[in-house]
């Protein structure tokens, strides 16, 4: 057991897709520095086992990534056998480690540690970021203490449980910027041109990518076009370079482990609508035209990109309809300093900077962990 005194042990599994990882991370960062341990338990995939190696400072297991197959599919016995064995294989890492409380930052994955940790008789967690919560998050909160949310939309749907809304925690890197003068560098950009930044997303972008790459690469018939930063995926980089055509201030990256230096470099972002990118964007007072994935479960990045577009912060495009024109008229509106002004201003008050704070306050007052009173800015709760 790797239990040291008064050294509370927080399980942290945010594995699967940036939108678990890059928060639990946030959670990670701040409760290590209230004093706390940590263990991250992430799957076998790319983003999960980059991130250990760029996280060295924090201990990580990996446990199999489970993907639900529909409820009446012939995959689902080897699913709940799965789910059950992985609760097992939880439960023996959790004891190694001398665990405390576990948080899930949502999806399949963090159920067989949340429901390992209520068998132990340990306080679980989950946290959802999403306006619409996933049904993996629902069913995972029936073994929780509470659960955290990161919109308000979020909280009627955890009904019988007590529900915190906290926002969505932000990696520490995200909080001090290099110059844009640095970052334009390392883009080969002129930091003195306006800059869009493009973030397909890592699934199914190839449509998208085509409509920015038709709007803003060499064939473009518009005068004064802006630069952009765009960040293809790495299965879709040569395609979508071909397609800019080589145009001069046109940079496309298959994938961007610098996103400080990409976020500072950029005036708006054309991007997918999933939590985690949204809650950056916010912090980082961004406007930015989002455009849902159009096969996400339940439809959940249109009820996200929705919460923006009403308040003013972004514009919402569906893939469907968008036109590279449409595009090109929605950058040039957001790049108008008036209108860039209000969306800045309605993005800084969709932002929730404390939110890793607002979590590890939470967890710290069950598990009575000394130094984790809460916060300026605190938490809202209900039952």
């Amino acid at each position: 057991m790797d239990r040291s005194v008064c050294q509370p042990g927080l399980v942290i599994a945010c594995g699967g897709t940036g939108g678990h990882l890059f928060p639990g991370l946030a959670v990670a960062e701040e409760w290590s520095a209230r004093g706390g341990r940590v263990l991250l338990l992430v799957s076998e995939k790319k983003i999960d086992q980059e991130a250990s190696r760029k996280y060295d400072k924090f201990r990580f297991e990996t446990i199999p990534a489970l993907p639900k197959p529909a409820t009446f599919s012939p995959k689902m016995l080897p699913f709940v056998w799965n789910v059950l064995r992985t609760i097992g294989q939880c439960k023996e890492i959790l004891k190694d480690f001398g665990a405390d409380a576990v948080l899930g930052m949502g999806g399949f994955t963090s159920l067989p540690p949340v429901v390992a940790a209520k068998r132990m008789g340990l306080p679980a967690f989950v946290h959802d970021s999403n306006a619409l919560p996933g049904k993996a998050n629902r069913v995972t909160s029936r073994w929780c203490s509470e659960v955290f949310v990161g919109l308000e939309a979020a909280r009627k749907h955890f009904p019988g449980v007590k529900t915190v809304v906290t926002g969505t925690p932000v990696r520490d890197e995200l909080r001090s910027l290099p110059t844009r003068e640095d970052a334009a560098k390392e883009w080969g950009l002129d930091p003195a041109k306006p800059t869009i930044l493009v973030m397909g997303g890592s699934q199914g972008a190839r449509k998208l990518n085509s409509i920015v790459a038709e709007a803003f690469g060499a064939g473009a018939e518009h005068a004064d076009l802006p630069q952009v930063l765009h960040i293809a995926g790495p299965g879709d980089e040569e395609r979508v370079r071909s397609e800019a055509g080589g145009r001069e201030g046109y940079r496309v990256v298959g994938f961007c482990d610098q996103m400080p230096a990409a976020y500072a470099v950029a005036d708006a972002v054309v991007a997918r609508s999933g939590a985690s990118s949204m809650t950056e964007l916010a912090f980082l007072e961004l406007p930015s035209v989002l455009v849902p994935f159009p096969y996400a479960a339940d439809d959940h990045q249109t009820v996200n990109a929705r919460v923006f577009h009403d308040a003013g912060a972004a514009y919402l495009e569906t893939e469907s309809e968008l036109t590279s024109e449409e595009l090109i008229e929605r950058v040039g509106e957001m790049l108008e300093p008036g209108r860039r002004s209000d969306m800045v201003a309605a993005t800084r008050r969709l932002a929730v900077p404390d939110a890793a704070a607002a979590i590890c306050d939470a967890v710290g007052t069950t598990i009575g962990f000394e130094g984790t009173k809460k916060g300026e800015g605190g938490a809202e709760a209900s039952a």
